[in-house]
């Protein structure tokens, strides 16, 4: 594996708020054998950011910061920067292995490395969906952009990787997770940026629109650039996995085209898989390890890819 390393950025600011999500009672058992738990690995339920626990604090000072600095400019440059791709040149499997690293500080329902959080979501999916190799990929590697936090990769803070995205150029929907600290960031004031529609026009399409900077849009931009044959809505998936105040509050659609709509099917789909397969229980790596490498020999036609 060879890493690019380059000197990690200290334009960066220090110290955003929080959502409160219930669950739906009537999403407790998916289509398949997949059942959801009624409550996350700290026994409390998911997507709670409001419930006192060793989580609460770091998730709400995360949001905190996460608000404050993620705006139009930011993002801008942080796309220019990494969309360059010249971190890197490592497999898709070696990338997970990195995760083994990296532990999710805006996640208030889990505290186990990455890797986990994978295997766990992929596993899911391929048991209630067996002849959707695709998705059991993407499953996979949607998470794979948190690399951004090691130092090899800029060793970018949390708030610049992790965490719920939202559209910048644009109002900022109350349906975000902590709102009130948007009123932080520069753009909140912009007359360019903080109409309903800023920079953009009526089902513009979410493609045209710059999503705040993390991990999803950067995973995007490896897969898409390194030439992944995995159909558009896994790419949709990648791209839009945090995006929850549009895919489970509803926001924003104003931007979407007919595509985006199509796409979103699966993503819900998808959503349930990522956010409550997450618990204690462990994968036996080496056993699941060939099925998925020969999933990524079909879907990315170079071993190597650029990061």
């Amino acid at each position: 594996m060879t890493i690019l390393i380059e000197q990690a950025h200290d334009h960066f600011g220090n110290d955003v708020e929080e959502k409160k999500a219930d669950i739906n009672e009537k999403e407790l058992v998916l289509d398949g054998g997949f059942v959801i738990p009624h409550s996350n690995s700290f026994g409390h339920s998911f997507r709670n950011y409001d419930v006192e626990s060793e989580r609460q604090e770091g998730v709400e000072n995360f949001y905190r910061k996460n608000h404050t600095y993620q705006c139009y400019d930011f993002v801008k440059k942080m796309r220019e920067e990494y969309g360059k791709l010249n971190r890197a040149e490592m497999s898709i499997w070696e990338c997970c292995e990195l995760l083994n690293e990296v532990v999710d500080e805006s996640d208030p329902d889990l505290d186990e490395p990455q890797m986990e959080h994978l295997l766990q979501t992929a596993e899911a999916i391929r048991k209630d969906y067996p002849n959707q190799d695709w998705l059991h990929l993407t499953g996979l590697i949607h998470d794979l952009g948190k690399v951004l936090l090691l130092p090899s990769f800029g060793g970018l803070p949390q708030w610049a990787v992790v965490g719920d995205i939202f559209p910048v150029g644009c109002r900022f929907d109350e349906s975000n997770v902590h709102y009130k600290y948007f009123k932080e960031n520069p753009d909140y004031n912009n007359p360019a940026f903080n109409t309903k529609y800023g920079i953009y026009s009526e089902n513009c399409g979410l493609n045209n629109v710059m999503m705040s900077w993390g991990h999803d849009d950067y995973m995007y931009l490896v897969a898409k650039e390194n030439k992944t044959t995995l159909p558009s809505a896994a790419l949709f998936i990648i791209r839009y996995h945090s995006f929850y105040a549009m895919h489970r509050e509803g926001a924003y659609k104003h931007l979407m085209n007919d595509e985006d709509v199509e796409n979103l099917k699966w993503l819900h789909i998808f959503n349930k898989y990522d956010l409550y397969s997450k618990s204690k229980v462990r994968i036996d790596v080496e056993k699941v390890k060939p099925y998925y490498l020969s999933l990524i020999e079909k879907y990315f036609p170079t071993a190597k890819l650029r990061w």
